[in-house]
């Protein structure tokens, strides 16, 4: 396995990953997972697991610094904004690491890389497709497209449809989590994609058993904010605009986004950082409902997409107030605070436990495996 996110990291690749790597050892596989070096003592989680791991070295190339100065702070991100949109950078500085240890290993059945970022993939078919296969049987897994991707604002510059043609033509299938996603790739390549779910492992979670009856509504949303495109502005708008009690308790990197909103709510709203999945499921079983912000992709409804937010949320056991970053449904919000849960969106998590995911990803270890589901 070949991934840039892994533990400890929190985020639905690493979470892909690591899920993935801890499946395949419980079923008595040999796993070995290569990943970017990071400071972090992993004798706890190797012993909870037969996993072999290995660290590709450190990129020598620098990065854009944080600045103190507002000035040079603006300057920075732009500068880190330019190099990102026409260079990949400072991502794609990995890829020479990544070869590098590639061309020691060989003799895998399977080989299983992840994107984002998309140059662990390039760097993959540097090496697999140039007389050093590394395993009989290459998957190429991506959470999100990349020459056709919607979230962003800006379009991906011409020549990294190269890059993009260049590992799928090197791989031997493509994995991606929605089957709408088959239509975000060329489509010379559709015959390679397959449609496996985010997978979890629903043992691991612990509920809260005894939850505590507040005497107001407490309420959750965890997650990134993509301004104009998933972003809370209509729901905290009108949060502003309502005098009763209420607890809005965000987990979230970005807590600079929701400054503007201090002011009004006050102690209604409360910032904390990221913390474990499992533990967030379990802080999440203890309130009155859960937030979730449907993503703004051309105007079309993809309900059969299930993000891992969304997977965690149903495991929480709590109803989930779903709203729209376009148009606000300020009677639904009522309906929530009034404790009337009617209209909470329902999650179908029954595909996404995480032996049948790591069984269909083992399935394509034969290259003759034909269906795309």
């Amino acid at each position: 396995m070949v991934t840039s996110a892994f533990y400890p990291e929190i985020s639905p690749r690493s979470f892909r990953a690591t899920e993935l790597a801890r499946e395949f050892s419980r079923a008595g596989h040999k796993v070995v997972v290569l990943s970017r070096y990071r400071d972090f003592d992993y004798k706890i989680f190797l012993g909870e697991c037969s996993v072999s791991l290995k660290m590709w070295k450190k990129s020598r190339y620098p990065v854009v610094p944080n600045f103190k100065s507002p000035v040079l702070s603006l300057i920075g991100r732009l500068l880190t904004r330019v190099l990102s949109l026409l260079f990949e950078y400072p991502d794609i500085a990995e890829t020479p690491a990544i070869k590098e240890s590639l061309k020691t290993m060989s003799g895998f059945d399977l080989m299983i890389s992840f994107a984002v970022p998309f140059p662990v993939h390039w760097a993959v078919a540097g090496v697999q497709s140039g007389g050093h296969p590394v395993a009989n049987v290459w998957i190429a897994d991506c959470g999100d497209p990349y020459m056709f991707a919607r979230l962003d604002n800006y379009r991906k510059p011409f020549y990294f449809k190269f890059a993009e043609k260049h590992f799928c033509r090197s791989c031997d299938f493509i994995t991606v989590p929605f089957m709408e996603m088959r239509d975000q790739f060329y489509p010379e390549f559709k015959s390679k994609i397959r449609v496996i779910p985010q997978g979890f492992n629903f043992d691991e979670v612990n509920l809260c058993k005894d939850r505590e009856v507040t005497d107001k509504p407490v309420f959750i949303f965890a997650g990134s904010i993509i301004p104009g495109k998933r972003d809370l502005k209509l729901f905290l708008d009108f949060l502003c605009t309502l005098p009763r009690d209420f607890l809005f308790i965000v987990y979230t990197n970005q807590a600079s986004w929701f400054d503007p909103y201090k002011s009004c709510l006050g102690k209604k709203l409360e910032i904390r950082e990221y913390i474990d999945r499992l533990s967030l499921i379990t802080i999440m079983s203890t309130v009155d409902f859960l937030v979730n912000v449907d993503t703004v992709l051309d105007n079309q409804s993809n309900r059969e997409a299930v993000p891992s937010k969304l997977i965690d949320y149903a495991l929480s056991g709590r109803p989930i107030l779903n709203l729209s970053s376009a148009v606000l449904d300020e009677s639904l919000v009522l309906d929530f605070l009034n404790q009337d849960y009617s209209r909470q969106r329902f999650v179908d998590i029954s595909r996404h436990n995480i032996r049948d995911v790591a069984a269909r990803f083992l399935s394509l270890a034969d290259k003759n495996e034909s269906s795309i589901n």
